[in-house]
């Protein structure tokens, strides 16, 4: 069980990392369009993130799939920018006019993509371990329980913006999108793979 705790953390530590800060500023950009009155539906996005994030680390550290670290690298900041440019586009739409269904396959595949960008070092801690199946759900209840944190604090900030300076939902995911947006630039140009 010690083992089992130490991938919880890992995990935790994974997504929470101020240093390497894609994950939450993808699950923020993910989550912006939502309120708590969407508790629900943002909980099943993150839960699909989780599965696909694990599904591709196991096909990493089984080593069915190879990817090209760098492509990935780039492609982690292409998530956060197209989640972004997504809600700008969406903005004026509630959440009843949005298509789950796209939110949940891109959420998916994008899922793949973030497992895939830790795939390197998670499989070099698995090196040594005879049983994989553990570690990899306790990387997963780790990752769930610190997106289940951020996903809070996002819904938080949204409903305490809104409420103290009078903003409207459309302008506080254009606003906030358009920040997303000013962050993952960078991270774009400093990725690009060729």
């Amino acid at each position: 069980m010690g083992d089992f705790g130490f991938y919880i953390q890992l995990g935790l530590e994974h997504v929470l990392d101020l240093d390497a800060y894609d994950h939450i500023l993808f699950l923020a950009a993910l989550t912006l369009p939502f309120t708590f009155v969407d508790w629900k539906k943002v909980l099943v996005l993150a839960t699909v993130f989780t599965i696909a994030h694990c599904f591709s680390l196991g096909l990493s550290v089984y080593e069915v799939v190879v990817v090209d670290v760098s492509l990935i690298e780039f492609l982690i900041p292409v998530t956060i920018f197209f989640t972004a440019m997504y809600n700008l586009i969406s903005s004026k739409k509630t959440t009843d006019q949005k298509n789950m269904a796209a939110y949940l396959v891109a959420t998916g595949f994008f899922g793949l993509v973030h497992g895939f960008g830790f795939s390197n070092y998670f499989k070099m801690l698995m090196a040594g371990e005879e049983e994989k199946i553990s570690p990899l759900l306790g990387f997963a209840a780790g990752i769930e329980i610190s997106q289940i944190l951020i996903l809070l604090a996002v819904l938080s900030g949204n409903y305490i913006v809104r409420s103290l300076f009078k903003v409207k939902q459309p302008s506080f995911i254009q606003i906030m999108s358009i920040i997303v947006l000013f962050i993952t630039i960078p991270m774009l140009i400093t990725t690009f793979p060729w």
